[in-house]
């Protein structure tokens, strides 16, 4: 997605109203789009056994809309019940974006030097991580490594306090069934093990090995329930 950048417009408007540019003046999409984007990929990232490219730009865009909403609701008088609608739709944002990003994070805490090896594999333009998971990922590694160590030379047998990133890493359970609902009509999806294959409608809802669909769930053909 192109980095976006919010238009502000009066607090009387709704949170459909709010426009959003996409950075080059070409397309807009309102911000109820974005936050429904934003809830999508929450949903993914909750729903997905492993970490998934990140959305920075949804979560940076809504966040200024979030800081130019409550610097309107200041300016509305204490009993106008658009406040409280107000301070509701932002609590309710809120707790996604930093669920959202707390989901994230735990996956980075449990798979650190998986996502740390899947990732440097990548260039900065496929990075499922921000710059700041990334470095976030590589202290947290390194502090594994250092304690680690800390309890192998007094704990440990000498044969025992080396220390393999390989042979001490966590990977995600592809192969764990998910929910999801499909956004289009897609055909021919191998099911894994076997030779067979099953079609989605649009809107029809299955169960099935996430390994199979999660291409499809990064580039938006299926969501995750």
């Amino acid at each position: 997605m192109a980095r976006s950048r919010c238009k502000r417009h009066a607090m009387d408007e709704s949170l459909e109203d709010n426009l959003l540019d996409d950075g080059d003046g070409v397309g807009e999409v309102t911000a109820q789009t974005v936050l429904q984007e934003i809830e999508n990929a929450w949903m993914n990232e909750r729903c997905a056994p492993e970490i998934l490219p990140h959305q920075s730009d949804l979560v940076d865009c809504m966040l200024q809309q979030i800081a130019h909403m409550e610097e309107n609701i200041k300016r509305l008088d204490r009993s106008d019940l658009r406040a409280l609608v107000h301070r509701m739709e932002l609590d309710r944002i809120r707790y996604v974006i930093s669920s959202y990003l707390r989901a994230r994070l735990e996956k980075i805490e449990r798979y650190t030097f998986h996502i740390l090896s899947e990732e440097s594999n990548r260039s900065p333009e496929e990075a499922y991580l921000t710059p700041g998971e990334l470095r976030f990922a590589k202290e947290y590694g390194d502090s594994l490594e250092a304690l680690f160590k800390t309890v192998a030379l007094d704990h440990m047998p000498p044969n025992f306090r080396g220390f393999e990133r390989n042979k001490l890493t966590v990977r995600p359970n592809l192969q764990t069934h998910v929910f999801l609902r499909a956004n289009q009509s897609i055909t021919g999806i191998v099911l894994p093990g076997t030779n067979d294959e099953v079609d989605f409608e649009e809107g029809s809802q299955h169960i099935i090995q996430y390994s199979a669909v999660s291409n499809l769930v990064k580039s938006g053909v299926v969501q995750l329930i």
